[in-house]
């Protein structure tokens, strides 16, 4: 498929669930897959030079470590336009960004007590959402679910 799906991952040494779960169900590639993870540094800011590091992991997939200060908001967007210096194509009209979803349940399992499963999804719930916490144009996005009971 034509243009660049970027995957958000905690761990990019993985396939991410929003990439299996895409070829699941629709069965297409990009024809650039960014397996993206985002690091907060140990300073305030990070250059706008150092802030990515790529690495080409085979035909058209790439992982891409995108840096930023503890005082900085992330922008992954903006981060990943610098890409083009590192010789990919980046076109945020011609990019798809894919968030893996969870949806935390109170289950039957007494994997903890229901008091603690309770303020833990409600915690969860209240979280920011990746969309707005990197600045993702939320009509670029596409999340793909899945429910989890605790």
């Amino acid at each position: 498929m034509p243009g660049t799906a970027v995957f958000l991952t905690a761990d990019p040494t993985i396939a991410p669930s929003a990439l299996m779960h895409n070829l699941k169900h629709n069965r297409v590639l990009h024809e650039q897959n960014l397996i993206t993870k985002v690091e907060v540094a140990h300073t305030p800011r990070v250059d706008p030079e150092d802030r990515l590091l790529i690495t080409g992991i085979g035909p058209r997939f790439y992982t891409v470590t995108c840096r930023f200060g503890y005082m900085e908001q992330p922008n992954v967007p903006k981060a990943l336009a610098h890409a083009k210096r590192f010789g990919l194509k980046f076109d945020v009209m011609d990019t798809s960004y894919f968030l893996n979803r969870r949806a935390l349940r109170v289950g039957r399992a007494h994997l903890m007590p229901a008091w603690a499963a309770r303020i833990y999804v409600g915690l969860y719930r209240s979280a920011s959402e990746a969309t707005n916490f990197y600045r993702l144009p939320s009509n670029r996005v596409i999340e793909l679910g899945q429910q989890i009971n605790i």
